[in-house]
């Protein structure tokens, strides 16, 4: 496995960047044929046609869109554009790694796209293409519903053979990269980015997964988790003798690597006794058993955390339990992993990334039915009425009181996703989920409308997001969306403030405040995040909140060009990793505690490359936890603690960012002679006129 190369990442931008402008051009124009948007259907349509037109129309509605006379299909369009191209992506993907298969329920048999072509006329279908995104469909229920309209809709045969050949001149080196399904729905959603942030507009449901949607770098995601189940794994296997006669890091490190899991990043302390530690912790809290420790994604976005902590935790079950390898990728997906996000395209990436990972773990069976995997979209539209949810029930009281509930709790999930906290409904506790998925299963199996079948899939989806939201995890791993609260709209602003009112400033830190209340006790967060709320003052009373009720563990200063697809000074990161819910700190702030945690510098470095490295090497710092509440606002810092005089004791500036003397050492240039000692000095301006800014001139001594 390899990561994509500048070349290939470029080729593959390229190609997805065109093929959304296409697949969205052909689904316009096959709904504008059927009439999706008129009032009536237009007369030239068949039978078959006016049936798809209705089915359409609902699914239309149950996206959030009013498809009705005068409106627009956006999200419409957008839905078909986006499941055919990707029904495409992900049967070249399969193809690539040979586990495309003709379904067969006993012996499934791997095709190649070539043998595809040949089976078309046997199948019905006009060519491979066609057949082979078919065999992807039944292959994985969980992401293609297959009664779905979307895939009933034909489009026009100019545009699908156009996108037959992007998806068919795409390098095979890209579809066995590690890293290539992260970075499709980050190119796929790039122009829709480009232009909400041109048009500077509050950000709400329709624009949050294209503005928030940022890949994260492997490096961090490498860090986080060698520093939290690297850690655990170092507690369990290293010896005393290990921890006392150790030379380095190093050699620690390598008396824990399991073949291909290297733990690079994983870091070690020295006490003052010198018995070396891991930088983060113990992880004391966590079960002693890897089997009940239950792992949680909410910002999942195309499962990079996911997958990346799949193939970590494989071969420590297959080590610790004894199991083979089929049977530890099984139990991971059954026992740990679970996943959250709002938007659902990517939750379908997600699921496929798991499943592509586990069919082609080595020694591990390649295809097979997996379990279910945890994974829902918790931003899915309610779309129908309340009534028309309520009457799934079929008389069904428990039913009908859970769904009542539903509807009302995921009314702003578009918007909200996983910040939604069921916990805190009191109706929550009379829901049986188990009960409540056969109900709608069995309530589905029945005659329904197009609507009704459209209502009963979502409650359906948010049934299953639900649960994971009212979950309690011992381990949440993600990397947040970064918004300003003055970017967001009023729905989002209003919940934040609601609900996190710390931390409402920005929704990364809205984010890790909702991550700690989904921990259990001396549960870990590990997260990528701003670093701005580390020192700016409208955080004082969050920093405090997490200073005095957490336990930090490790906390990695990136600075800017931590992303390498993002330049200049947008993002500086830090990587931060701290349990929830145990008080460290008195309640006056008077006493500091013996509790410390480490801290790294990675922010010198320009590159994301010479960050990764400066992770590996860079001294670990302790910092005293209870110390950061002396600082001014509580700012965190990683300084030594033997700290001077501040220098606001013995100054006072009584602007902000300027030098404070220009009124000594600037004139007017007709006030003094020419001399070398003044240079020009060009100014901002207080009206706009032909030529102004250029009176000044400036003593530089």
């Amino acid at each position: 496995m390899f990561a994509l190369d500048r070349t290939l990442r470029g080729r593959l931008e390229r190609t997805v960047r065109e093929a959304r402008q296409l697949a969205e051009s052909a689904a316009r124009v096959a709904l504008g044929y059927l009439g999706v948007a008129d009032p009536e259907a237009p007369k030239h349509l068949s039978d078959h046609d006016r049936v798809l037109r209705r089915r359409l129309r609902a699914h239309g509605r149950q996206l959030g869109g009013a498809v009705v006379a005068g409106q627009e299909t956006d999200r419409l369009t957008e839905e078909v554009a986006y499941e055919h191209w990707h029904r495409m992506l992900f049967a070249r993907f399969l193809a690539e790694n040979e586990l495309l298969m003709m379904p067969d329920p006993q012996h499934p048999v791997a095709v190649t796209l070539a043998e595809c072509e040949d089976l078309a006329a046997d199948e019905g279908l006009r060519n491979g293409w066609e057949v082979a995104a078919r065999f992807a469909s039944r292959m994985l229920p969980q992401i293609f519903r297959p009664d779905s309209p979307a895939f009933s809709l034909v489009l026009p045969p100019e545009y699908q053979q156009k996108l037959e050949r992007l998806v068919a001149e795409l390098p095979p080196e890209i579809f066995i990269a590690s890293d290539a399904l992260g970075w499709v729905y980050q190119f796929w959603q790039a122009q829709r980015k480009e232009a909400v942030n041109a048009a500077e507009i509050k950000v709400g449901a329709r624009e949050l997964p294209a503005v928030t949607q940022l890949f994260t770098e492997a490096y961090m995601v490498a860090f986080l988790l060698d520093n939290s189940l690297g850690a655990w794994w170092a507690m369990r296997r290293l010896t005393e003798q290990d921890w006392n006669t150790a030379q380095d890091e190093a050699a620690l490190r390598d008396k824990l690597a399991l073949p291909g899991i290297p733990l690079d990043y994983l870091r070690f302390v020295r006490g003052e006794n010198g018995r070396w530690q891991p930088a983060a912790g113990d992880f004391a809290g966590w079960p002693e058993s890897l089997s009940k420790l239950k792992i949680l994604d909410p910002c999942c976005g195309s499962g990079h955390f996911l997958v990346a902590v799949f193939l970590l935790l494989v071969p420590m079950r297959m080590a610790l339990e004894n199991l083979s390898a089929r049977q530890a990728v099984e139990a991971v997906l059954r026992e740990n992993l679970h996943g959250l996000e709002i938007d659902g395209r990517c939750v379908e990436l997600a699921v496929f990334a798991l499943a592509l990972t586990a069919w082609r773990y080595p020694d591990a069976g390649g295809y097979r039915a997996l379990p279910e995997l945890h994974v829902a979209c918790s931003g899915l539209s309610v779309g129908a009425s309340r009534e028309e949810w309520k009457s799934l029930a079929n008389g069904n009281h428990n039913l009908r009181i859970a769904l009542d509930w539903l509807h009302g709790e995921f009314q702003h999930a578009p918007t909200l996703g996983s910040l939604l906290n069921p916990a805190k409904s009191k109706t929550v506790h009379l829901v049986a989920w188990d009960a409540l998925s056969t109900a709608m299963g069995q309530a589905l199996a029945k005659d329904r409308t197009d609507e009704e079948r459209e209502a009963g899939i979502a409650a359906q989806g948010l049934a299953r997001a639900a649960q994971l939201l009212d979950g309690q995890y011992h381990w949440v791993v993600t990397n947040v969306p970064y918004l300003t609260r003055g970017k967001q709209d009023e729905t989002l602003r209003t919940y934040c403030e609601r609900h996190h009112a710390a931390a409402k400033n920005d929704l990364a830190t809205v984010f890790l405040d909702r991550c700690l209340a989904f921990c259990r006790a001396q549960g870990t967060v590990s997260v990528v995040l701003p670093q701005n709320w580390l020192f700016l003052t409208s955080y004082r009373k969050f920093r405090e909140k997490l200073l005095k009720d957490d336990q930090w563990r490790l906390l990695a200063r990136l600075g800017p060009g931590a992303f390498e697809t993002i330049s200049g000074e947008v993002v500086k990161a830090i990587l931060l990793i701290l349990d929830q819910g145990t008080t460290y700190v008195d309640e006056l702030m008077t006493t500091a505690t013996a509790n410390t945690f480490s801290g790294l510098d990675a922010s010198q470095p320009r590159t994301a490359m010479e960050k990764a490295e400066m992770l590996r090497v860079a001294k670990v710092m302790r910092v005293d936890q209870g110390g950061q509440l002396r600082s001014p606002d509580a700012r965190v810092t990683l300084d030594a603690e033997e700290r001077g005089i501040l220098l606001e004791k013995s100054a006072r500036s009584y602007e902000g960012l300027t030098t404070g003397d220009l009124d000594r050492f600037v004139r007017n240039f007709w006030e003094i002679q020419e001399s070398k000692r003044w240079s020009c000095y060009i100014q901002n301006t207080i009206d706009t006129t032909y030529y102004s800014g250029r009176t000044d001139i400036i003593h530089w001594g």
